[in-house]
Formats: structure tokens, C-alpha cells, sequence
């Protein structure tokens, strides 16, 4: 767990979450919160029918709820007005699942794999799990880039079938590079029930490395509320 406390810094409220600055290993900024409310109240009132639904918040603001269900509501609309006023846009989503990529079985290529977030301009991802199970990360220095793996890059040179000065391109353009595999007994962590967290991004001007993180797997009959943006 040493070299996963050594890329967090933990914070007490919002105003230091934004205002902290990714530096050396530090690359995730955790707001750590013991949230009241029944959020599964809200998740089993929207009755989502697909896979992924992103919540409408005029929806929410007129459920009809609880006490306890109310408390968590406005917990959700705190978060996501501040996240807005920040310049954020924060998006709630109830999860049933993610789709999965089984176009290569030896790469997937989705959320369920430990990848790192890109942007072509300086930004960071925030996220929240209020209910179901959280997304999990994983110590940079615990994490091998899958197209360094020699079994992985020779198969994926078997599909590309190309020049190899295009090699790095077709790794880029489809992704791979994102991608990265846990070393064996590595302190894979989740991220907890109601924790704000903000995490480093890839991107041109990053001072820190990009944070290893991915969706976990979803328990049956047990759908996620998860605040990203």
C-alpha cells in the first residue's frame, strides 16, 4: 500500500480538491467523505433499462423520495453544482454494465481494463461512486504498458500487417497505448463509496504521470451511481 499512498494526497474539502496541483508521484487527489443518504433508493426509483443511462437531473430533482433518499439527492446535486461552477461537466450515470470489447481476447480494449485517461489539452478526471462497486487503481510502478508486454506487441504486429515506421501510429490510433497490464501481486485498490476523487490525465502539459484506474466488475443485480466528468 506504501506505493499507492505515495501517489495520493488525501484533502478535506473541495476548494483544496481543485486547487491542488498533480507534482513528482502525486497524480490523485482524494476527498475523503462518509456520505449520508440512500442513494439505492435513487438508482431503484429511476428503474434504468439500459446498460448505461445518464441521469437527467430535472428527473431527479422531481423523484419522489424518502427522507433518507432526499438527503441523498441533494448530496448528488451539491456535487454536481459544484463541479459545474468549477467549469466542469460532471455527467451521472447508473451502470448496469459497460460494453465489452472482444474484438482481440488478448486486448480489450474497455473500461474494464487498467488504462489512463488522454487529452490533447491540460485537465483531470473527477469521479464518485455512491452506490454499487467503486472503480479501482492501481500504483503506476505495479502496471506494465501492455505494448511493451513482447507476447502482446508480437501479436499485435501480427495484426497490423503494416510498415513498421506505422507500428506506433496504429498503436496510438487504436488505443493501445492507453492499456496496461497489473503486475503479479500488485495492491489493487478500489476507490471507496462517496470519495471525491480528481486523478492525473495524460496530456501535453501533465507534470505528474497519468493515475492507472479502471471500471470494476459489476455484482448482479447491483447497479452503480458513479458522478465523472
Amino acid at each position: 500500500m506504501k506505493k499507492i499512498r505515495n501517489q495520493i494526497q488525501n484533502v478535506s474539502n473541495f476548494q483544496e480538491i481543485i486547487s491542488s496541483d498533480f507534482h513528482g508521484n502525486v497524480n490523485a487527489f482524494c476527498w475523503n467523505r462518509e456520505l449520508i443518504g440512500d442513494f439505492s433508493e435513487i438508482v431503484q426509483k429511476l428503474e434504468p433499462k439500459e446498460n448505461i443511462v445518464e441521469i437527467d437531473l430535472d428527473e431527479l430533482y422531481y423523484l419522489q423520495l424518502s427522507e433518507n433518499g432526499n438527503l441523498a439527492r441533494e448530496i448528488l446535486l451539491k456535487d454536481i453544482k459544484l463541479l459545474t461552477d468549477h467549469g466542469a461537466s460532471p455527467v451521472l450515470n447508473i451502470i448496469n454494465s459497460y460494453d465489452r470489447d472482444d474484438s482481440l481476447l488478448f486486448f480489450p480494449t474497455d473500461v474494464y481494463s487498467f488504462h489512463v485517461d488522454h487529452s490533447p489539452i491540460p485537465t483531470s478526471t473527477f469521479l464518485c461512486t455512491y452506490h454499487g462497486e467503486p472503480s479501482e487503481i492501481l500504483p503506476n510502478a505495479e502496471g506494465t504498458q501492455k505494448i511493451l508486454i513482447p507476447e502482446i506487441r508480437e501479436e499485435l504486429r501480427k495484426i497490423h500487417n503494416g510498415n513498421e515506421e506505422d507500428f506506433e501510429e496504429f498503436l496510438t490510433d487504436h488505443f493501445f497505448d492507453l492499456h496496461y497490464q497489473a503486475q503479479t501481486n500488485a495492491d489493487i485498490i478500489n476507490l471507496g463509496k462517496g470519495n471525491l476523487w480528481r486523478i492525473a490525465v495524460d496530456h501535453p502539459e501533465s507534470k505528474a504521470l497519468p493515475y492507472l484506474h479502471r471500471a470494476p466488475y459489476e455484482k448482479d443485480g447491483e447497479s452503480r451511481l458513479l458522478l465523472i466528468c
